[in-house]
Order: structure tokens, then C-alpha cells, then sequence
């Protein structure tokens, strides 16, 4: 089995050959055929980088949905093309918001649940409950008998739902002011308050939240939590497409990105033994692209997210690149990928035939052009350098030093149960 330690960008790349896809697609490829197998890594592939997932938010007018579409999303509530907020009910039929970089992830902003004629089954058959992968329920203050039969509603049709407790660095500004001052105190007062009013749904998953500031509280915690329960191709999506707020985040997001490096190399491979001269080359240099520029999307180191967290940090974007240090510093293009091509030292060929040897079919692959070890070992390397990249980024944009402020408060979180059995 691979290992996860923290590695570094000259570290040796590796594969989890208990990887269930990996297993399957080895086991056919015995079973039956080269061509078999290819097939199945192109419609793994394809799943995995074509998924839709959809998120639904709702809850209570003025209990911060809007705020919270935004942040997921990485747009401030000013931006063009964000979810409009105000104290007033703004959402008056579901609306869809993609994501500014993955499109294929949508977020809906869905009508508030606060009129005392409101009827769960309607209002899921009204919002049309079967397009949605799972709900957010928000509340900013408690949560009230609409939010506890919507909840149950849900769980009776067999979807996951989580409960989201919003605005709650406003509950700290306001106790601040009193006498003898506990933030955990008061951080577990509100938790269990939301737990104990939502009894009758069971064991219910609270997080509190900021859409303020998303390293802070609960959010890593509601994360962890859905990447243990949701279908591994909607997870990566999920992964991908989540702003960048922590180191931990950064690492979740490069698992999974790499996750996707044998699936590419393979099919890569696939393609060299065309016999058409120059074929593999070029479709190699632009399975490259792709994939560099999606993992430059994910970590945030692409112009319009450095643009965000410039005015969030209140530092230039030339500041905020100053401590990138890999090959795709200045960005993802054509000549910079070629450059990466030709710098494939001869200590990285000891390493690819590891990685051959490790792999019963993918030896056979590498028929010509690029081999599979080659683009895998490629691939790997300049993941590794973003994500340093990404670090550093969040180093220099001081929120480090605010995420370690937060791990603090890990000992009074709770922590992610198994998925009940709805």
C-alpha cells in the first residue's frame, strides 16, 4: 500500500495498488484483454473528471444560505455571478451557482423554510429533492420544527443531510463583551443547544461555521465528514473544487489529484502504441496541460483566485507568488510543459522501473512514446511542486497562523461518525 507521509518533490512516486479501480481494471485486463482494460480506465477517467455533483442549501430567511454559497464556492458576496444576500428572503425558487473553475460542481441556493404553513414533502417535491447529492440545513440562531422535518423528510428518502450552525463569529464578538470569556465555552454551548433541540432527528451532524472565515470552526471537521460518506467519484469533485483554506485542505485536494495520475498515465500510455508518428507526443503534452491546469484551479494558485485572497489578505498578487518556487509559478502553458518534458533527469528512469514493476499490465503498455512510468512519474512530480507552492501561498497570506490558532480547539470537536444505515 502506498504511504501518505508528507513527502517532498524529489521523493519517489508511488501507487496504492489496493486501489479497488486499480484491482478491477488489472483483474480484466488478465481476464480478458489489453482492450478490455483500456476501456475500463477511459470510463473511470471519464467519470471521474465529468461527475456532476450538486449541493443543495437551505434553511431559515436571513440564516446566512446566500453567504455560505458564496464561500463554498471562493467568491466574495460581491463578486459577479454570486448568490444574492441581504436579510430579506432573496431565494424564491432554487438557484443554481457552478463553480467559478469546475462547473461540473453546483451549488443551489434553495427557498427559506421559515412559513409556518410549511410542509416538507412539498417543499422537497417543489425544489425537485431528487437532483441534489445531499443537503446543507442552515440555521444562524436555533434550529426551529421546520428544520427538524425537512431533516427527517430527507432521511426518510434516504439522503444525507448535515446541519450547518452559521454566523458564529458574531455569537463570539457579542460574548466577548461579558465577564470571564471562554471561547471554547461558549463554542460548546451552542453545539450541544443545537444538538439538544435537534433530538428528535436522532444523532444529528452539527457543524458551526463561519462563511467569514472557513479555516475557522467546524468547516475541515464537516469536510472530513463528507469525504467519509459520499461515493468516491462525487468526493473527488467535492475535493477539487473546495477553496483553499488550510494546509489540511491542501493535502486533501493533492490526494486527490494524484488519485487520478495512474488512471491518465495509463490511458497515455494506451495511445503511444498508435501507429501514428507524432500522435503520442502530443496527445501526452496535452493530457499534461489539462492536468496541470486543473491542479493549479484546485490548489488556488490561478490569476483569479490569487486576485481573491489578495483583497481577503490585504497583499498584492506579486507578493503573494514571491514564496512559488515550482516551474508553474508564472502558469500553466504549452512551452512550460514542453520545458518539463525535456527535464526528466536519468535518476527518474530507476524510479519508473520501480513503478513498472509494481503493476502486472504496465509494461506491456509502454509500446512507444511517452510510457506509462514516464507520464506517472511526470505527473507526480509537478503535483508535489504545486502543492508546495500552495503552502506557501497560505503561509504568506498569513492564514497558517490562523489554522493552527483553530487547531487549538480540535480536543472539544466532535469527530466523524459511520454513516447510519437510513
Amino acid at each position: 500500500m502506498a504511504s501518505h507521509h508528507e513527502d517532498s518533490a524529489d521523493d519517489p512516486p508511488s501507487i496504492d495498488t489496493e486501489d479497488a479501480d486499480l484491482q478491477e481494471i488489472i483483474k480484466s485486463y488478465k481476464k480478458n484483454s489489453k482492450e478490455s482494460a483500456t476501456s475500463k480506465v477511459m470510463e473511470k477517467l471519464e467519470q471521474l473528471e465529468n461527475v456532476i455533483l450538486n449541493v443543495a442549501i437551505t434553511g431559515n430567511t436571513g440564516a446566512g444560505k446566500s453567504s455560505y454559497v458564496n464561500a463554498i464556492r471562493g467568491v466574495r458576496d460581491d463578486d459577479e455571478g454570486s448568490a444574492a444576500t441581504g436579510v430579506t428572503e432573496t431565494t424564491q425558487e432554487p438557484l443554481m451557482y457552478p463553480h467559478p473553475t469546475m462547473p461540473n460542481v453546483q451549488i443551489w441556493d434553495l427557498p427559506g423554510i421559515g412559513s409556518p404553513k410549511f410542509k416538507a414533502k412539498q417543499y422537497l417535491k417543489d425544489v425537485k429533492f431528487k437532483t441534489y447529492d445531499f443537503f446543507i440545513i442552515i440555521t444562524s440562531e436555533r434550529f426551529k420544527e421546520n428544520d427538524i422535518m425537512l431533516a427527517k423528510e430527507i432521511k426518510r428518502k434516504k439522503k444525507l443531510f448535515y446541519f450547518v450552525r452559521s454566523k458564529i463569529d458574531n455569537d463570539i464578538r457579542s460574548e466577548m463583551k461579558k465577564k470571564n470569556f471562554n471561547k471554547q465555552e461558549v463554542l460548546s454551548r451552542i453545539r450541544d443547544d443545537c444538538k439538544m433541540n435537534l433530538k428528535k432527528v436522532g444523532d444529528p451532524k452539527v457543524f458551526l461555521v463561519s462563511s467569514c472565515d472557513l479555516s475557522d470552526y467546524d468547516f475541515q471537521l464537516l469536510i472530513d465528514t463528507l469525504e467519509k460518506e459520499l461515493p468516491m467519484h462525487k468526493r473527488l469533485a467535492l475535493l477539487q473544487s473546495l477553496p483553499v483554506c488550510s494546509l489540511a485542505m491542501i493535502d486533501k485536494k493533492k490526494k486527490a489529484l494524484a488519485r487520478l495520475i495512474w488512471l491518465i498515465a495509463f490511458g497515455s500510455s494506451t495511445i503511444a502504441m498508435a501507429p501514428v508518428p507524432g500522435l503520442s507526443f502530443a496527445c501526452d503534452l496535452g493530457i499534461m496541460i489539462a492536468y496541470f491546469r486543473r491542479c493549479q484551479q484546485a490548489f488556488g494558485l490561478d490569476d483569479r483566485s490569487l486576485n481573491v485572497l489578495s483583497e481577503r489578505v490585504n497583499k498584492s498578487v506579486e507578493e503573494l507568488r514571491q514564496p512559488m518556487k515550482s516551474r508553474f509559478k508564472d502558469g500553466v502553458d504549452r512551452k512550460v510543459v514542453i520545458k518539463f518534458f525535456g527535464s526528466i533527469e536519468m535518476g527518474a528512469a530507476m524510479t519508473i522501473e520501480f513503478i513498472l514493476s509494481t503493476i502486472p499490465i504496465a509494461g506491456t503498455l509502454a509500446a512507444g512514446g511517452v510510457s506509462f512510468g514516464t507520464i506517472f512519474h511526470m505527473l507526480n512530480k509537478g503535483l508535489k511542486e504545486m502543492a508546495a507552492d500552495a503552502k506557501a501561498v497560505l503561509t504568506c497570506a498569513g492564514l497558517e497562523a490562523a489554522e493552527e490558532a483553530g487547531e487549538e480547539r480540535t480536543g472539544d470537536r466532535q469527530e466523524p461518525k459511520e454513516p447510519e444505515q437510513e
